[in-house]
């Protein structure tokens, strides 16, 4: 038995293996994608095949959390080997003399992020574990056993969003104080995660660089991509307020708030580039009559990026679960480079792991103050 399941994971992992050596391109044709990108989505179908169907507050089963930390290792195990050069002096006493030559070190990007990564991960597991015994207990959609005061008010409230998840159920009488106590400490935890995996994330997508086929993209207006609202906040001369901006903009869905990031992100773009570059040749003469109107032009042009940028920001604020935009997913889509490809696919969904259990959590708190409420 031991040696069927060995010669099986071995067997998986050749697989997997081969498909990052191909591309996956199974054809082996030389058609398939660069290795940062098979790798980055190797890392994003781990995550789905360990984590795609655990929806609750309990512990990850032990076969999956060997296959998460194995496989992991394994993929993480590239970065070992990425370095950069940088010359080093070499002295040699017996000759008196010192030799320059290149050298090799671990690049600062990994070695600051991989081991953060890697404490995030363990950490999110270690809370995951905790809930090994809990005065809560999950109930599946039309499961009407052990049926509690609070369940009238959780399914209306799952007709809209979440219904696929099951539902937890808690005591008559609600959780008790040390219980309470307990899972409000762990949201905490789970919420720092995800503020630290969201901030890594961002940071390695921000170095990425922006694809050709993104700048081709731009709109030649940013007023008429962002709308005539929106423009007439962002160029207005008194105290610019992204929050008073976003409170009269009608988002009423998370569509509705990634589509207003994607507007916002090309206008800034196209405004940094009109500021930074105008991609005209002029002649000596025209460039000394037109000064003046220039430099009022490209500093418009940064202070509208600027306070694009801004907007965009507070919107990420407002919605930290956010999708991600069509820059980033343009930018992951033609990235090369292995080492921001393997921080940012587990950043990402680290990122998504935290954000669940936060949600799990007060899926938990509020069905516990639904129970208090309606006792009272």
């Amino acid at each position: 038995m031991f040696r069927t399941r060995v010669f099986q994971e071995v067997e998986m992992m050749k697989e997997r293996f081969s498909k990052l050596l191909l591309g996956e391109d199974m054809s082996g044709s030389g058609k398939g994608v660069c290795t940062a990108v098979a790798i980055s989505n190797a890392i994003t179908n781990l995550y789905a095949s360990v984590f795609g169907q655990h929806l609750r507050l309990e512990p990850l089963s032990p076969e999956k959390k060997v296959v998460w930390k194995r496989e992991m290792d394994c993929l993480l195990s590239v970065c070992d080997h990425i370095v950069e050069f940088d010359p080093t002096i070499h002295n040699f006493q017996d000759l008196s003399c010192h030799h320059e030559a290149m050298g090799s070190r671990p690049r600062p990007d990994i070695c600051i992020n991989l081991p953060a990564l890697r404490k995030l991960d363990a950490m999110l597991l270690e809370i995951l574990d905790s809930f090994h015994e809990t005065e809560f207990w999950y109930e599946e959609e039309g499961n009407s056993a052990r049926s509690g005061s609070f369940r009238r008010v959780v399914q209306s409230q799952r007709k809209e969003e979440k219904w696929w998840l099951p539902l937890p159920r808690v005591p008559v009488g609600g959780l008790s104080d040390e219980a309470r106590k307990k899972l409000r400490q762990k949201r905490d935890c789970a919420g720092q995660i995800h503020k630290a995996a969201l901030a890594i994330n961002g940071a390695i997508l921000a170095e990425m660089a922006i694809p050709d086929s993104y700048w081709a993209s731009l709109p030649k207006s940013g007023k008429a991509r962002v709308g005539e609202t929106i423009y007439k906040h962002l160029s207005t001369e008194d105290d610019f307020s992204p929050e008073n901006l976003l409170n009269c903009l009608n988002i009423s869905s998370e569509h509705d708030a990634v589509e207003l990031a994607d507007r916002v992100e090309a206008s800034m773009y196209m405004w940094r580039r009109k500021g930074n570059f105008t991609g005209q040749s002029k002649s000596s003469w025209e460039t000394m009559m037109d000064l003046v109107s220039d430099t009022d032009r490209t500093d418009k042009n940064l202070e509208l990026s600027e306070r694009a940028e801004v907007l965009l920001f507070c919107l990420k604020q407002r919605y930290p679960a956010l999708s991600q935009t069509s820059l980033d997913i343009c930018k992951i889509q033609y990235n090369k480079d292995v080492g921001q490809a393997i921080l940012e696919s587990y950043s990402r969904v680290l990122e998504g792991l935290a954000f669940n259990t936060v949600a799990w959590i007060d899926d938990v708190l509020f069905v516990d103050k639904s129970t208090k409420t309606q006792d009272q």
